[in-house]
């Protein structure tokens, strides 16, 4: 696999380190190698390389530049909120404090390149200098001219400086209308199942052979790979369920060639696992409490469906609780329920609203209410708005606005009052406290 990584700039035993730490990603890096030239060489201006999530692409970069010995500052666009930010990073890692402590308080790019042009006449550039910019899909959010400046900065400063881009987003998404220097485009495609095998078996524990935590990660891919193909996310599900994995043999009950055992022990819970997937804000910890919730569970739920308890992801059930409330519960209640003040005094309806059936409801009421009965704190991340639409598939939401109201969707509770008490006692969750009716 080293051959793949020939190059005449560099010594043959630090190209076989390279690959040895970037597996299944040879032909990537060394297509990189050749773009980037010998380190004495000018390299062309920018670079861009895109890929999904966890494809490899900061891998790469980094054990290329680190391994490689190469001057480079790599800048997280998540972490530099600001271009001021930006600029103290890139001229910090490249020329010291001195020369970051010359940028004004608020430098416009003006600022930046003067002082980098200062710098490179004291300190000019024996190899190439590289500016690694993750996330740069955020650089479309920042001032217009910062991204043109960025991709042909090598000519702005006149230093070997190549500028490269890494986003989960192509580059036709990024082109501004103005025009600019276009990038050398890299892609990094997406790992097969066997190139994912290869390197989660890598991980293995060492109590237990590499045979055994092959076969492992193999039942794991099994079940996990038609939903997930994120590298970080399986390997997050192969550490978290592996003692589980493991608990026959712990026992004595089987030996670790029982494969067929070990699959009907395991298969149970890697399915129950599913409802885990991506959703990153449910920890390790909270994983076994649900587990441990829903066995305590199990005997009062026979009477419903029981795909329906099993699949719902744990946040999921607080959405649908939410709805339920907004359905049900008077608009002017929600203070009385959900505000950490006084409680409110005040005497309900003699007509119950469970008889008039469910009211319509907009987003961000059940959002805000989601926010109050949840225990955690939870990001509103994209994930809990797609388990909103896949609420809405499974029909235990309705949505009754038209398609077109993309600013203001509403939606309307679809459960019986016994479905949502027996989700409610899963999450641990007193429906009939909050409501409206019951009081």
């Amino acid at each position: 696999m080293a051959a793949l990584l020939q190059h005449a700039g560099y010594e043959e035993e630090r190209l076989l380190r390279v690959a040895q730490q970037m597996p299944c990603r040879e032909v990537q890096a060394g297509m990189l190698l050749s773009l980037m030239g010998q380190p004495q060489q000018y390299s062309y201006p920018s670079i861009f390389i895109y890929g999904h999530r966890a494809s490899g692409k900061s891998h790469v970069m980094h054990v290329l530049l680190k391994e490689l010995e190469l001057p480079h500052a790599t800048v997280s666009c998540v972490e530099c909120v600001s271009v001021a930010l930006l600029f103290e990073q890139v001229l910090l890692s490249f020329f010291g404090c001195d020369a970051a402590s010359l940028l004004p308080r608020s430098p416009s790019l003006s600022d930046f390149v003067r002082i980098y042009r200062q710098q490179c006449s004291q300190s000019p550039a024996k190899q190439t200098r590289y500016i690694v910019m993750e996330k740069a899909e955020l650089l479309r959010d920042t001032d217009a001219n910062l991204l043109p400046a960025l991709l042909r900065l090598q000519e702005l400063v006149e230093d070997n400086v190549t500028i490269i881009l890494l986003s989960e987003i192509v580059w036709d998404k990024f082109r501004p209308n103005t025009g600019c220097f276009e990038p050398l485009l890299l892609h990094f495609p997406d790992y097969s199942k066997g190139e994912l095998q290869q390197i989660l078996s890598q991980d293995r524990h060492p109590s237990y052979t590499a045979e055994f935590y092959s076969s492992y990660i193999n039942i794991l891919l099994g079940v996990f790979y038609s939903v997930c193909r994120d590298l970080r996310e399986l390997r997050h599900l192969a550490a978290l369920n592996f003692s589980k994995f493991c608990e026959p043999l712990a026992e004595g009950k089987v030996k670790e060639t029982d494969t067929h055992k070990l699959w009907r022990n395991i298969e149970p819970h890697l399915k129950k696992a599913m409802q885990t997937v991506y959703l990153r804000e449910v920890s390790s910890l909270q994983w076994e409490q649900m587990q441990q919730m829903e066995e305590k569970e199990s005997g009062a739920l026979r009477g419903l469906s029981a795909h329906t308890h099993v699949e719902l992801p744990y946040y999921s059930k607080f959405l649908l609780i939410a709805a339920y409330l907004a359905s049900y519960n008077p608009a002017r209640t929600d203070k009385r329920f959900f505000l950490k003040v006084d409680r409110f005094n005040f005497t309900p309806k003699n007509l119950l609203n469970h008889l008039l059936g469910p009211k319509p409801f907009p987003l961000d009421r059940l959002l805000a209410i989601f926010y109050s009965v949840v225990d955690n704190r939870v990001a509103p991340t994209a994930s809990i708005f797609s388990q909103i639409s896949s609420l809405v598939t499974l029909q235990l939401l309705t949505q009754v606005s038209h398609d077109d109201q993309l600013d203001a969707p509403k939606y309307k509770c679809a459960v019986s009052m016994d479905f949502i008490c027996a989700i409610s006692r899963t999450v641990n969750f007193d429906i009939v406290k909050y409501l409206y009716d019951f009081l």
